[in-house]
């Protein structure tokens, strides 16, 4: 389902949200620059993981917008108003963000892991509901923890998200490209793309059954849990709408591995960094 707010751009939020690079800062005309919104990432879910720069820019807002789960997340960082919000009604509150906004209080957003995975749709949202410019700040997604653990570089990996709206086909169809020859880094969507649903898909697109597969849960929780297992017998797990029909919490993670390792992570030239 795609975006349905009212709103004379009728472009998908995610569209809105990627359609240009952030401003440059206005520091030579700060007088008049109006003060910039905050798109936070928090992180996966273990405060441990919040960075500093994401802390200072929860508890400086005078309002602090997000979905509830993740707004409680932070709850007790934020000093200013906290509007939390669930699906069927962040129109509205973002709504109230935007007046808050207006009025001259200092914003922030809150978004789940980094904003820059998986969190478009929230962050267009976000750009049409107030005037000042939207400032991202990264944060660490659950994706790049399952890349650590599985040991599957950013370079030599294919990452998709389907936890989103909308149509899917082309995100689907990526992976079935890609799979085999590059590492899989895949978001699922609770509860009809699940783990089970991704791997039933990739089989009957061809892929090989027995490439390893890691399903990560809860990552960074103290109940995190890791199922290693096949391609193949993970298939055997799809189907279903719901969260009885998938052994596998919502807060999963899949990694499907090339078969024979990176086929394009070549030695880099150290940096000290990456870049």
């Amino acid at each position: 389902m795609t975006d349905t707010s009212s709103t004379d751009d009728d472009r998908p939020p995610e569209a809105v949200a990627a359609a240009a690079p952030e401003p440059p800062d206005a520091a030579a005309d700060r007088t008049e620059a109006a003060e910039p919104v905050h798109a936070v990432g928090i992180g996966p879910g273990n405060p441990e993981y919040l960075s500093p720069r994401a802390e200072r820019a929860i508890w400086e807002a005078d309002a602090v917008v997000g979905f509830e789960t993740v707004v409680d997340h932070v709850r007790d960082r934020i000093e200013g108003t906290a509007l939390a919000c669930g699906y069927d009604d962040q129109s509205e509150t973002l709504r109230a963000f935007g007046d808050r906004v207006a009025d001259g209080a200092a914003g922030t957003a809150v978004l789940m892991g980094d904003p820059n995975f998986s969190g478009y749709q929230f962050l267009g949202r976000i750009e049409r509901a107030v005037d000042p410019p939207v400032r991202v700040v990264p944060g660490i997604s659950a994706l790049q923890v399952a890349a650590s653990r599985a040991r599957t570089p950013m370079e030599a990996s294919t990452f998709v998200t389907l936890h989103k709206r909308g149509d899917l086909a082309a995100d689907r169809e990526r992976l079935r490209a890609a799979v085999g020859d590059r590492h899989l880094l895949v978001l699922p969507r609770p509860y009809d793309l699940m783990p089970g649903d991704v791997a039933a898909d990739l089989c009957d697109a061809g892929a090989d059954e027995s490439l390893t597969a890691i399903v990560y849960e809860r990552l960074t929780y103290d109940d995190e849990t890791v199922t290693p297992t096949t391609l193949g017998d993970l298939a055997t797990r799809a189907g279903g709408n719901g969260p009885d029909d998938t052994p596998f919490s919502d807060l999963s993670v899949l990694v499907v591995r090339a078969a024979d390792g990176p086929t394009d992570a070549g030695e880099a030239e150290p940096t000290g960094g990456d870049g």
